[in-house]
């Protein structure tokens, strides 16, 4: 029988200014409508299925204030407050805002949202977004509104519940009434939310696990320099952080807040990103925490040893991997996430067909426990299945809730699948481990939080604020316990993680101005003056696009996979990849096997072309994919996984020495102009680059205008 141990990880930051009580974005609200309630009360369908939740504190505490109506953001105020009162400002805000959801999914699916959208258009610019606001009356204000929240809501709320199917159903000429109910409703799940997670923790279908409190890097609170393990040469923030007692509060604070909602101790530790390091380890062992988890890249540095994957993505040698292991140094037993499976789960299954993706990922466990069984002298397989439990929902068909029907459905009855518990799954662990190689669950290192010139000089602001706490002048007590609580908030990861070059978010600059409003914050409590560098943005990155060059004329080239013409693609528009990495995180990555991408039209096809730093057929060969992935029109996408002749069909698509598709332009019907990305994946399904980075190639497709346009003679 082989285990299977499922973490999902929840997860927010604190986004609460303590001085003016505002919380500054509204994801933990939005969150609890939908994954926070309805991922574990999903359980209750599949009563033989074990999980390990992991609740970050931080997470907790905002929604025991949004359940309890203490806690507000604007997004929930201007969703309140009637349509017809509405200020110009307020107006900007909420097209501005209301529609930060996953298009495909969340807006597209309910006409009348996907309608105001279109209304509002992109906002480019300034005016733009005054032009649309002039567009919007204050029944298309009240409408959005209620749909900002209605598509949050729990997908088995929109199958079941009467109030919430009723103003589905009826999808537009929304009263403030209606508003109201909505309100209801909203409140009613988010006072759901812990006593589900509570009810079936008592019934002993879930273990709940916990974070550090406000989600820091543990290995970077107890010594910064941790670093250097792995970048030796990296600039440094000009003062080295260096409090493990900071680490140590973190802990103790999670373990209290546990204890206070749930009735009793963690015994499991979810260290913010996976990150370990020998110095966190004893800390985890003194508060009490009997296991903690990060991701395999931790074990395979720590041993010296790649596992390596066969052509299924199935690692080579599951009995190094899929058993818990103890740390030595402390006893504290430590698990290691199989970083393909979950990340299918996290990355790619969103594209499947449910019962497809359930069937192949149900097939894929049960191959490893296989080849376990086959290679280990004794024992079972524990597959440690770890991963973002709320964010990928949002890119599934039905909210995700079709797939996890799927798994739990297949994962029962399975005649050599368990289901367990992390706590299950860590208990007893015989195999040891001296230390902990220091890293994270990204790329095995803390790049993301301390490698960038913006993050170095957060940790320099950081470090410069917690050193004021020794010296708190005649301030009374009560002040330094406040300057020390927004000290504690702004050493969580979040803040870092939106720093730099690796991340960005339509979100970057309210992360950036509230990480800095905490210290400042802390300044002020302890009658400091507040450097002036906090009141200027950290941000020394813009998101550049890529160097495109357009298509000059229209072009028609031989379908054929090669080179077979230097005029062929001579008037096609191209985009150079330069080893440009245009995956999520960009640091410590291998040069990009796709070097050149040319594209084009005539008046029936798009054509796309695709070199490679060797010849595409091979790389097809090597069970790599390439991916073509349409942002316009969104959802649209083609993934070529065959070097065989030419592919018939629509597109078609023939792969050579080079990679040539077309896509009748039937396909871009009503939407004149375009934009894509192409992806390399490996053999699982996992995406290993992307072009362009960040933005996607753009370009209108409609020949007459065109070929007027660029008209030589």
């Amino acid at each position: 029988m082989t285990r299977v141990a499922f973490l999902w990880h929840m997860h927010q930051p604190y986004y609460e200014d303590l001085v003016t009580r505002e919380h500054i974005l509204p994801w933990v609200r939005l969150h609890a409508l939908k994954d926070y309630y309805g991922m574990v009360a999903l359980l209750r369908e599949f009563p033989d299925v074990r999980m390990t939740f992991n609740l970050v504190p931080s997470l907790l505490a905002q929604l025991e204030a949004f359940a309890g109506s203490r806690a507000r953001d604007r997004s929930l105020d201007l969703s309140l407050k009637a349509a017809d009162n509405l200020d110009g400002d307020e107006v900007t805000f909420i097209l501005q805002n209301f529609f930060h959801a996953q298009r495909q999914r969340l807006i597209d699916v309910h006409p009348r949202y996907a309608e105001l959208l279109a209304l509002r258009g992109p906002l480019s610019e300034a005016q733009a977004l005054g032009e649309a606001a002039r567009r919007f009356t204050a029944d298309d204000l009240r409408d959005l509104q209620v749909w900002h929240k209605l598509a949050w809501i729990d997908p088995s709320y929109q199958d079941h519940d009467p109030r919430i199917r009723g103003l589905i159903r009826r999808g537009t000429g929304f009263s403030e009434e209606d508003k109201a109910v909505l309100r209801t409703v909203e409140l009613e799940i988010l006072n759901k939310v812990i006593p589900e997670y509570r009810e079936a923790s008592a019934r002993g279908q879930i273990e709940i696990s916990t974070s550090p409190f406000y989600h820091p890097i543990l290995p970077l609170l107890c010594d910064s320099d941790v670093y250097r393990r792995t970048h030796p040469d990296s600039p440094m923030p000009r003062q080295r952080f260096q409090h493990p007692e900071d680490a140590s509060v973190q802990l103790l604070r999670a373990i209290t807040q546990h204890q206070q909602l749930f009735g009793s101790r963690p015994v499991g530790l979810w260290p913010s990103e996976g990150s370990v390091s020998d110095a966190m380890v004893p800390l985890a062992a003194a508060a009490g925490f009997e296991w903690l988890a990060t991701d395999e890249l931790i074990l395979a540095k720590t041993q010296g040893f790649d596992f390596g994957r066969d052509a299924q993505g199935i690692v080579n040698y599951p009995e190094r991997l899929y058993v818990p292991y103890r740390v030595e140094s402390s006893g504290v037993a430590c698990a290691f996430r199989d970083h393909a499976l979950s990340d299918l789960i996290g990355f790619v299954y969103s594209g499947w067909h449910s019962e497809d993706a359930a069937e192949d990922f149900v097939s894929r466990l049960t191959a490893a426990g296989r080849r376990f069984q086959a290679r280990a002298t004794e024992g079972e397989a524990t597959i440690f299945v770890i991963l973002d439990g709320e964010n990928a929902w949002e890119h599934f068909e039905g909210g995700g809730r079709p797939f996890l029907r799927a798994l739990y459905r297949r994962l029962s009855n399975h005649p050599e699948l368990r289901t367990v518990t992390m706590g299950e799954a860590c208990r007893n662990a015989r195999a040891e481990l001296p230390n902990l190689f220091p890293g994270s669950w990204i790329d095995g290192n803390f790049y993301i939080w301390i490698g960038h010139a913006d993050d170095q000089r957060a940790w320099g602001q950081l470090a410069d604020a917690r050193a004021t706490l020794n010296t708190p002048g005649s301030v009374d007590a009560d002040a330094v316990a406040r300057a020390r609580e927004e000290i504690l908030i702004a050493e969580g990861s979040d803040w870092f993680w939106w720093y730099g070059d690796d991340h960005s978010s339509a979100h970057d600059a309210e992360f950036d101005d509230l990480f800095r409003r905490h210290l400042r914050n802390a300044y002020r409590l302890l009658q400091k003056t507040v450097p002036d560098e906090l009141y200027q943005s950290n941000i020394s990155t813009v998101p550049q696009r890529p160097f495109v060059v357009g298509p000059v004329g229209l072009i028609q080239p031989t379908l054929d996979g090669e080179d077979t013409s230097y005029f062929e693609w001579l008037e096609a528009g191209r985009f150079e990849t330069r080893d440009i990495s245009g995956v999520m995180h960009q640091a410590d990555r291998a040069p990009s096997i796709v070097s050149d991408i040319r594209f084009g039209f005539d008046a029936e096809f798009l054509f796309v072309r695709v070199d490679g730093v060797r010849a595409l057929r091979d790389v097809l060969a090597d069970r790599f994919e390439v991916v073509f992935i349409f942002t316009r029109p969104e959802g649209m996408r083609f993934a070529v996984r065959e070097a065989a002749g030419v592919i018939r069909g629509a597109p078609a698509v023939a792969c050579g020495t080079v990679l040539e598709m077309a896509v009748p332009l039937t396909a871009f019907a009503g939407t004149g102009r375009i934009a894509f990305f192409v992806a390399l994946n490996d053999g699982v399904g996992v995406e290993l680059e992307r072009h362009p980075a960040g933005y996607p190639i753009e370009l209108e497709i409609a020949a007459e205008p065109f070929l007027a346009a660029h008209w030589t003679a």
